[in-house]
Protein backbone atom coordinates (compact mmCIF):
# COMPACT_ATOMS: atom_id res chain seq x y z
CA UNK A 1 0.00 0.00 0.00
CA UNK A 2 2.92 2.25 0.00
CA UNK A 3 4.22 3.97 3.11
CA UNK A 4 2.28 6.03 4.56
CA UNK A 5 3.51 9.23 6.99
CA UNK A 6 1.37 10.86 9.63
CA UNK A 7 1.92 14.07 7.10
CA UNK A 8 -0.08 12.07 4.51
CA UNK A 9 -3.59 13.34 4.03
CA UNK A 10 -6.52 10.95 2.96
CA UNK A 11 -6.02 9.65 -0.19
CA UNK A 12 -9.44 9.28 -2.42
CA UNK A 13 -9.27 8.20 -6.07
CA UNK A 14 -12.13 9.57 -8.55
CA UNK A 15 -12.57 7.39 -11.90
CA UNK A 16 -14.27 9.04 -14.22
CA UNK A 17 -14.34 11.57 -17.76
CA UNK A 18 -12.18 14.44 -18.07
CA UNK A 19 -13.64 17.64 -18.91
CA UNK A 20 -12.03 20.11 -21.38
CA UNK A 21 -13.74 22.87 -20.11
CA UNK A 22 -12.35 22.34 -15.92
CA UNK A 23 -15.73 22.48 -14.56
CA UNK A 24 -16.94 18.92 -14.20
CA UNK A 25 -15.42 15.15 -14.16
CA UNK A 26 -11.88 14.79 -13.42
CA UNK A 27 -11.40 18.36 -13.01
CA UNK A 28 -14.21 19.18 -10.81
CA UNK A 29 -13.48 16.09 -8.55
CA UNK A 30 -9.62 16.99 -8.34
CA UNK A 31 -10.37 20.74 -7.39
CA UNK A 32 -12.67 19.39 -4.41
CA UNK A 33 -10.67 16.79 -2.72
CA UNK A 34 -7.96 19.38 -2.69
CA UNK A 35 -10.42 22.01 -1.60
CA UNK A 36 -11.41 19.75 1.60
CA UNK A 37 -8.30 18.80 2.62
CA UNK A 38 -7.75 15.33 1.09
CA UNK A 39 -5.25 13.97 -1.73
CA UNK A 40 -7.35 13.58 -4.95
CA UNK A 41 -5.84 10.65 -7.80
CA UNK A 42 -7.45 9.81 -11.47
CA UNK A 43 -8.55 7.11 -13.32
CA UNK A 44 -9.95 8.54 -16.59
CA UNK A 45 -12.04 6.79 -18.49
CA UNK A 46 -12.60 9.07 -21.25
CA UNK A 47 -11.62 12.55 -22.82
CA UNK A 48 -14.35 14.83 -23.47
CA UNK A 49 -14.75 18.12 -26.13
CA UNK A 50 -16.52 20.12 -23.63
CA UNK A 51 -17.09 23.68 -23.01
CA UNK A 52 -19.59 26.13 -21.45
CA UNK A 53 -22.11 25.46 -24.15
CA UNK A 54 -22.09 21.32 -24.31
CA UNK A 55 -20.08 18.21 -24.96
CA UNK A 56 -18.70 18.24 -28.91
CA UNK A 57 -17.86 14.64 -28.71
CA UNK A 58 -16.07 11.96 -26.22
CA UNK A 59 -13.74 8.96 -26.44
CA UNK A 60 -13.29 5.97 -24.34
CA UNK A 61 -9.25 4.81 -23.43
CA UNK A 62 -9.01 1.44 -23.86
CA UNK A 63 -10.05 -0.66 -21.07
CA UNK A 64 -6.57 -1.92 -20.21
CA UNK A 65 -5.55 1.64 -19.97
CA UNK A 66 -7.95 2.28 -17.17
CA UNK A 67 -7.34 -1.65 -15.55
CA UNK A 68 -3.97 -0.34 -15.81
CA UNK A 69 -4.30 3.10 -14.17
CA UNK A 70 -6.13 1.41 -11.63
CA UNK A 71 -3.51 -1.31 -10.63
CA UNK A 72 -1.18 1.82 -10.50
CA UNK A 73 -2.90 3.91 -7.92
CA UNK A 74 -4.77 0.87 -6.18
CA UNK A 75 -1.70 -1.47 -5.84
CA UNK A 76 0.69 1.41 -4.63
CA UNK A 77 -0.83 3.99 -3.17
CA UNK A 78 -4.10 2.98 -1.96
CA UNK A 79 -7.18 5.05 -1.53
CA UNK A 80 -9.37 5.63 1.89
CA UNK A 81 -12.20 6.62 -0.81
CA UNK A 82 -13.80 5.63 -4.75
CA UNK A 83 -15.55 7.97 -6.69
CA UNK A 84 -16.92 6.93 -9.79
CA UNK A 85 -18.32 9.57 -13.03
CA UNK A 86 -18.69 8.95 -16.43
CA UNK A 87 -17.36 5.30 -17.93
CA UNK A 88 -18.88 5.30 -21.04
CA UNK A 89 -19.31 1.71 -22.31
CA UNK A 90 -20.13 -1.61 -20.56
CA UNK A 91 -16.58 -2.66 -20.92
CA UNK A 92 -15.23 -0.18 -18.92
CA UNK A 93 -17.84 -0.54 -16.56
CA UNK A 94 -17.34 -4.08 -16.33
CA UNK A 95 -13.71 -3.17 -16.06
CA UNK A 96 -14.39 -0.72 -13.41
CA UNK A 97 -16.88 -2.52 -11.28
CA UNK A 98 -14.10 -5.50 -11.14
CA UNK A 99 -11.38 -3.74 -9.53
CA UNK A 100 -13.41 -2.18 -7.11
CA UNK A 101 -15.52 -5.11 -6.20
CA UNK A 102 -11.68 -6.97 -5.47
CA UNK A 103 -10.93 -3.30 -3.10
CA UNK A 104 -12.09 -2.83 0.15
CA UNK A 105 -12.90 1.27 0.79
CA UNK A 106 -16.21 2.95 0.38
CA UNK A 107 -17.35 3.47 -3.28
CA UNK A 108 -19.21 6.26 -4.18
CA UNK A 109 -21.04 5.72 -7.56
CA UNK A 110 -22.32 8.80 -9.62
CA UNK A 111 -24.38 7.32 -12.29
CA UNK A 112 -23.59 9.64 -15.04
CA UNK A 113 -25.58 9.58 -18.14
CA UNK A 114 -26.45 12.34 -19.11
CA UNK A 115 -24.20 16.20 -18.93
CA UNK A 116 -26.14 19.40 -17.98
CA UNK A 117 -26.59 20.39 -21.42
CA UNK A 118 -28.73 17.27 -22.41
CA UNK A 119 -25.43 15.47 -24.20
CA UNK A 120 -25.43 11.76 -23.69
CA UNK A 121 -22.36 10.42 -21.57
CA UNK A 122 -23.12 6.76 -21.53
CA UNK A 123 -24.21 4.29 -24.08
CA UNK A 124 -27.61 3.15 -23.45
CA UNK A 125 -26.50 -0.65 -23.42
CA UNK A 126 -24.33 0.39 -20.97
CA UNK A 127 -26.75 1.28 -18.30
CA UNK A 128 -28.05 -2.71 -17.20
CA UNK A 129 -24.12 -3.07 -17.28
CA UNK A 130 -24.31 -0.09 -14.37
CA UNK A 131 -27.22 -1.71 -12.69
CA UNK A 132 -25.98 -5.14 -12.75
CA UNK A 133 -22.19 -4.63 -11.95
CA UNK A 134 -21.54 -1.70 -10.56
CA UNK A 135 -24.29 -0.74 -8.10
CA UNK A 136 -23.65 -3.52 -6.31
CA UNK A 137 -20.47 -2.60 -5.12
CA UNK A 138 -21.56 0.89 -4.21
CA UNK A 139 -21.38 2.35 -0.65
CA UNK A 140 -23.66 5.61 -2.07
CA UNK A 141 -25.50 6.01 -5.26
CA UNK A 142 -25.92 9.66 -6.38
CA UNK A 143 -28.68 9.87 -8.93
CA UNK A 144 -30.87 12.69 -10.16
CA UNK A 145 -34.16 12.19 -11.14
CA UNK A 146 -33.39 11.36 -14.89
CA UNK A 147 -30.97 8.73 -13.83
CA UNK A 148 -33.26 7.24 -11.45
CA UNK A 149 -35.67 6.70 -14.22
CA UNK A 150 -33.07 5.59 -16.90
CA UNK A 151 -31.75 2.88 -14.06
CA UNK A 152 -35.35 1.98 -12.44
CA UNK A 153 -38.34 3.30 -14.90
CA UNK A 154 -39.57 5.13 -11.78
CA UNK A 155 -40.53 8.85 -13.32
CA UNK A 156 -40.23 11.17 -9.83
CA UNK A 157 -43.01 14.24 -10.12
CA UNK A 158 -43.03 15.01 -6.32
CA UNK A 159 -41.59 14.55 -3.56
CA UNK A 160 -43.42 11.87 -2.22
CA UNK A 161 -42.30 9.92 -5.32
CA UNK A 162 -38.77 10.04 -3.60
CA UNK A 163 -38.76 7.09 -1.44
CA UNK A 164 -39.79 4.68 -4.24
CA UNK A 165 -37.36 5.83 -6.68
CA UNK A 166 -34.60 4.98 -3.47
CA UNK A 167 -35.99 1.99 -2.62
CA UNK A 168 -36.32 0.86 -6.19
CA UNK A 169 -32.11 2.20 -6.30
CA UNK A 170 -31.25 0.54 -3.37
CA UNK A 171 -32.86 -3.28 -5.15
CA UNK A 172 -29.69 -2.99 -7.70
CA UNK A 173 -27.09 -3.25 -4.35
CA UNK A 174 -25.94 -0.34 -3.17
CA UNK A 175 -25.86 0.13 0.30
CA UNK A 176 -27.51 3.90 0.26
CA UNK A 177 -29.04 5.83 -1.97
CA UNK A 178 -29.37 9.59 -2.61
CA UNK A 179 -31.39 10.30 -4.51
CA UNK A 180 -31.35 13.94 -5.83
CA UNK A 181 -34.67 15.94 -5.48
CA UNK A 182 -33.00 19.05 -6.98
CA UNK A 183 -34.88 19.42 -10.17
CA UNK A 184 -38.47 18.83 -8.37
CA UNK A 185 -40.76 22.02 -8.40
CA UNK A 186 -40.21 24.29 -4.84
CA UNK A 187 -37.48 23.58 -2.39
CA UNK A 188 -34.97 21.47 -3.35
CA UNK A 189 -34.62 18.18 -1.32
CA UNK A 190 -32.74 15.19 -1.34
CA UNK A 191 -33.67 11.93 0.03
CA UNK A 192 -31.12 9.79 1.40
CA UNK A 193 -31.63 5.80 2.50
CA UNK A 194 -30.67 2.30 3.66
CA UNK A 195 -33.61 0.66 3.35
CA UNK A 196 -34.18 1.35 6.84
CA UNK A 197 -32.62 5.16 8.10
CA UNK A 198 -34.07 7.75 6.27
CA UNK A 199 -32.37 11.15 6.05
CA UNK A 200 -33.98 14.72 4.33
CA UNK A 201 -31.47 17.39 2.98
CA UNK A 202 -33.20 20.66 2.27
CA UNK A 203 -31.46 24.01 1.19
CA UNK A 204 -32.66 27.08 -0.44
CA UNK A 205 -32.90 27.41 -4.21
CA UNK A 206 -30.28 29.57 -5.35
CA UNK A 207 -31.19 32.05 -8.26
CA UNK A 208 -27.84 30.93 -10.02
CA UNK A 209 -27.56 29.58 -13.55
CA UNK A 210 -23.87 28.57 -13.05
CA UNK A 211 -24.17 25.17 -11.96
CA UNK A 212 -22.07 23.41 -14.41
CA UNK A 213 -20.09 20.40 -12.42
CA UNK A 214 -22.72 19.93 -8.95
CA UNK A 215 -23.34 16.41 -9.87
CA UNK A 216 -18.87 15.56 -9.82
CA UNK A 217 -18.84 17.97 -7.17
CA UNK A 218 -21.30 16.46 -4.66
CA UNK A 219 -20.04 12.49 -5.48
CA UNK A 220 -16.12 13.82 -5.11
CA UNK A 221 -17.46 15.58 -1.67
CA UNK A 222 -19.45 12.63 0.19
CA UNK A 223 -16.11 10.62 -0.89
CA UNK A 224 -13.56 13.07 0.38
CA UNK A 225 -16.14 13.12 3.88
CA UNK A 226 -15.84 9.69 4.14
CA UNK A 227 -12.18 9.55 3.65
CA UNK A 228 -11.68 11.77 6.23
CA UNK A 229 -13.83 9.39 8.80
CA UNK A 230 -17.36 10.50 8.61
CA UNK A 231 -20.18 8.08 8.06
CA UNK A 232 -22.70 8.41 5.39
CA UNK A 233 -25.04 10.56 6.29
CA UNK A 234 -22.97 12.95 7.69
CA UNK A 235 -20.75 13.00 4.79
CA UNK A 236 -23.78 13.34 2.88
CA UNK A 237 -24.66 16.51 4.99
CA UNK A 238 -21.24 17.91 4.71
CA UNK A 239 -20.86 17.30 1.03
CA UNK A 240 -24.61 19.29 0.59
CA UNK A 241 -23.12 21.86 2.64
CA UNK A 242 -20.36 22.52 0.81
CA UNK A 243 -21.60 22.07 -2.90
CA UNK A 244 -24.20 24.86 -1.43
CA UNK A 245 -21.93 27.33 -0.98
CA UNK A 246 -19.92 26.38 -4.41
CA UNK A 247 -23.50 26.59 -6.38
CA UNK A 248 -23.85 30.06 -4.85
CA UNK A 249 -20.98 31.41 -5.93
CA UNK A 250 -20.85 29.61 -9.46
CA UNK A 251 -19.59 31.67 -12.42
CA UNK A 252 -20.07 32.80 -15.44
CA UNK A 253 -17.41 31.07 -18.00
CA UNK A 254 -17.85 31.21 -21.91
CA UNK A 255 -20.77 32.11 -23.40
CA UNK A 256 -22.97 29.13 -21.96
CA UNK A 257 -23.30 27.73 -18.56
CA UNK A 258 -20.55 28.36 -16.22
CA UNK A 259 -19.04 26.04 -13.25
CA UNK A 260 -19.90 25.71 -9.45
CA UNK A 261 -17.00 27.73 -7.20
CA UNK A 262 -14.96 24.53 -6.06
CA UNK A 263 -12.80 27.25 -3.59
CA UNK A 264 -15.58 29.39 -2.74
CA UNK A 265 -14.31 28.75 1.09
CA UNK A 266 -11.20 30.38 0.55
CA UNK A 267 -12.45 33.47 -1.50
Amino acid sequence: MGGVSSLTPPRVLTVAGSDSGGGAGIQADLKTMLALGVHGMSVIAAVTAQNSLGVQGYWELPPEAVRAQLDSVLGDIGAQAIKTGMLASPVLVETVAAALAAYDAPVVVDPVGVSKHGDSLLAPEAVDTLRTRLLPVATVVTPNLWEVEQLTSIKVEDERDLRRAADAVLALGPRWALVKGGHLPGEPVDLLTDGEREHRFRAERLDNRHTHGTGCTLASAIASYLALGQDVPEAVGSAKRYVTGAIGLGFPLGSGIGPVDHAWQWR
